[in-house]
């Protein structure tokens, strides 16, 4: 495969018209930590983002950062770590899930829209970008949004750019709103519920006042490969509740929190709260085996028992655990031709949710539907989108679908 990596936006909007010159699709790629997500690509050109780094800008003062989309996370995390100030909707990060020893890049990170923990009160990823600028499919450098929440007009294309994962245009920079990070954190770990009574529990948690920045359950058996397996009694599962924001507060909060759960608790400290929540965030409690499948599922948190008690019994091998409060579930499944996708899809109620294939071998990638299927109205609309914004075909061609 010939690899082209420009180290300008002119490099881009020049590699890109020559890919629609010569009739050849490429395939777009940062640090590549993420390329073993979407249908595998058999493009004979590579498109590297990587050498568009570097800092456009930060104003700790506006929370807004613009920086060069092949910008490592780990710099743009240590520059915001040193403000004290944080993304949000807290990104994850799949290195160690996906095996990759690369870290991922700002790109990347609006390419794939995921959001971590923080996302049931902050919302997600796609709700903080800014601004971005980017070259087309058709070879054509544009500009969209601005320095402002309110500087929208028209479509609402950062939005449309989040979760395209290159299909629709190579992002050249990105603007950013940013955050403070909270002074510290507190969680509320419950032993011993059921999946019903966790996710009822957590359900209370995100009704009340009390401004809870994450819920998550860790199943008995996914409890006893966590940080938490000291703690916890054995055989048991943990739910996990969070609490951020200024020392009185957190304080506070958490009595109140206390008070309204009767059964067997105990209180992370800051260090231990963050260790845990990682784990949770960068999926590292499913990374091993290596062998084994894993799903990301979206869905309604009241559906979210139902959803994986279903899949534990199709696959009784499946494991998994709760994030969002029980709206987004972590299933890791045995290696087998068909990834147990049947089982996983059948799962979620009709038009209520979708499943992602985030980590699998080519062979399986390439045989079903990583993203959720779309209805034809949806996939006749996703088409035309990508008909606008690429009509030759070049950027990542089937890396979503067949047609995108």
């Amino acid at each position: 495969m010939a690899e082209l990596k420009p180290e300008d936006q002119g490099g881009v909007t020049d590699a890109i018209l020559t890919a629609i010159a010569e009739k050849t699709p490429m395939e777009v790629v940062g640090s590549s930590t993420m390329r073993t997500i979407g249908r595998p690509l058999a493009t004979p050109l590579k498109l590297d983002l990587s050498a568009l780094a570097g800092l456009n800008f930060y104003e700790p003062e506006e929370l807004v950062l613009s920086a060069k989309a092949g910008t490592r996370r780990s710099e743009i995390d240590a520059l915001l770590q040193a403000r004290r100030q944080a993304f949000a909707f807290e990104p994850p990060d799949f290195a160690r899930l996906l095996g990759s020893n690369q870290g991922g890049t700002l790109g990347g990170m609006i390419a794939a829209n995921l959001s971590g923990p923080r996302r049931i009160r902050s919302g997600a990823l796609r709700d903080h970008i800014l601004g971005f600028s980017a070259v087309s499919g058709r070879g054509e450098a544009f500009r969209c949004g601005g320095r402002v929440m309110k500087n929208v007009t028209g479509y609402d294309l950062p939005k449309l750019m989040a979760g395209s994962w290159g299909t629709l245009c190579a992002l050249t920079e990105v603007t950013m709103k940013v955050m403070p990070a909270p002074e510290t954190t507190a969680t509320l770990l419950v032993f011993g519920l059921s999946d019903e009574d966790a996710a009822a529990a957590m359900r209370d948690a995100m009704r009340s006042p009390l401004d809870i920045a994450g819920a998550a359950l860790l199943p008995a058996d996914v409890a006893r490969a966590s940080s938490l397996a000291d703690i916890a009694n054995a055989g048991t599962s943990v739910t996990l509740l969070r609490l951020e924001g200024f020392v009185e507060s957190v304080a506070f909060r958490l009595a109140e929190l206390q008070a309204r759960i009767t059964t067997e608790q105990a209180v992370l400290d800051p260090h231990r709260s963050e260790t845990a929540w990682s784990e949770i965030r960068d999926v590292h409690l499913l990374a091993e085996p290596r062998e084994r499948i894993v799903w990301r599922v979206s869905l309604p948190p009241s559906d979210g028992p139902r959803a994986m008690d279903h899949i534990r019994t199709a696959a009784p091998a499946a494991i998994g655990y709760y994030d969002w409060a029980g709206g987004l579930l972590w299933v890791s499944v045995p290696a087998s031709e068909h990834g147990s996708t049947q089982v996983v899809r059948g799962a979620i109620p009709p038009a209520t949710g979708h499943a992602t294939l985030i980590r699998g071998p080519a062979s399986l990638r390439a045989s079903v539907f990583v993203f959720e299927p779309l209805p034809d109205p949806l996939a006749k609309l996703t088409q035309r989108v990508k008909q606008a914004f690429d009509p030759s075909g070049v950027l990542n061609p089937g890396r979503m679908y067949h047609f995108a």
